[in-house]
């Protein structure tokens, strides 16, 4: 019953992260019937500073992919089908640089990367699945080759800054770790607040949910504290907000009178004529406003400020 909130969150979640990096699509269809790509990762032409922030998620998104999270433990069936949309994109490729008289490189097409909570070495065995441990990092790995495939399982991932964005995935203790983590960046990382708004998103999403697992309710509770904090923090800044606004329309209050009091004085009467100037007069700072009235006549300040 819970599988679409995280689905949603993890899409939302890697188009944030990805989006400087290149275009991102989700929720992509593909040929035959009608499935879904979760993430599918074009990369600019250049690469920015997030990629090396984002650790190995950078490095996964230094060449087209597509990205298949997996809230629960992927299964041999589910990775077949992910293995299957991806062939159909590369089946889609090679037809459009046909159509277009160009050349594929290899490595113009997308390596499918599936992200799974945890992954049984019988599993892994069974897809032929091994480990590149000089070019990726432990809890990677790497199918044969032409079958362009990765299997990450996120618990085997080594708790380092570098794994930091794709343990948030994870589930247990991995996430919970990860999101403390992620709590601790400095409060000016624009990555940190965007992934902790998403999180609370889907916190309240899960909230509404009537039948949540043990592990939800343990994210739930996780995210309560920084969920109130944020809250918090909203409702200052809107106290704060409405405080300097109500000092705006007090000072324009303020100056509105000082306008009309001058035009008494110096016409005798404030009638509508006069009042229909009072705004054009206030759009001007206090003092040039001010010496223009002491020194223009009636017909003068009606025919300049007149609408």
């Amino acid at each position: 019953m819970t599988r679409f909130p995280h689905d949603q969150f993890a899409k939302e979640y890697l188009k944030e992260l990805l989006t400087p990096l290149g275009q991102v699509e989700t929720s992509r269809n593909v040929a035959g019937e009608v499935r879904e790509i979760d993430v599918l990762f074009t990369p600019s032409s250049t690469q920015t500073s997030t990629a090396k922030i984002l650790g190995l998620l950078g490095k996964i998104a230094t060449a087209p992919a597509i990205i298949e999270p997996f809230r629960n433990p992927v299964t041999s069936s589910q990775i077949r089908s992910c293995m299957s949309k991806l062939f159909d994109v590369h089946a889609d490729i090679e037809r459009q640089a046909k159509r277009e008289n160009t050349k594929i490189n290899e490595s113009d097409l997308p390596k499918l990367w599936i992200l799974s909570p945890t992954a049984s070495p019988l599993l892994l065995d069974s897809f032929g699945a091994s480990i590149d441990v000089e070019n990726w990092a432990q809890g990677v790995y790497l199918l044969p080759e032409n079958l362009k495939t990765a299997i990450v399982a996120i618990h085997q991932l080594p708790p380092t800054p570098e794994t930091l964005w794709l343990r948030i995935l994870g589930k247990g203790t991995v996430q919970k770790k990860a999101i403390n983590e992620l709590t601790a960046l400095p409060e000016d990382n624009s990555l940190r607040a965007n992934a902790l708004e998403l999180l609370y998103n889907l916190r309240v999403i899960l909230e509404t949910n009537q039948n949540l697992d043990a592990e939800d309710r343990e994210l739930i509770m996780e995210l309560s504290p920084l969920y109130l904090e944020r809250l918090n923090e909203a409702t200052q800044q809107g106290i704060e907000r409405g405080i300097q606004q109500g000092i705006e329309r007090g000072i324009q209050q303020g100056e509105s009178i000082v306008v009309e009091n001058l035009l008494r004085v110096r016409f005798g009467v404030l009638d509508e004529e006069l009042r229909s100037i009072v705004e054009s007069l206030l759009e001007l700072p206090p003092e040039e406003f001010t010496l223009l009235l002491l020194q223009l006549s009636r017909d003068e300040l009606l025919a300049r400020f007149s609408r």
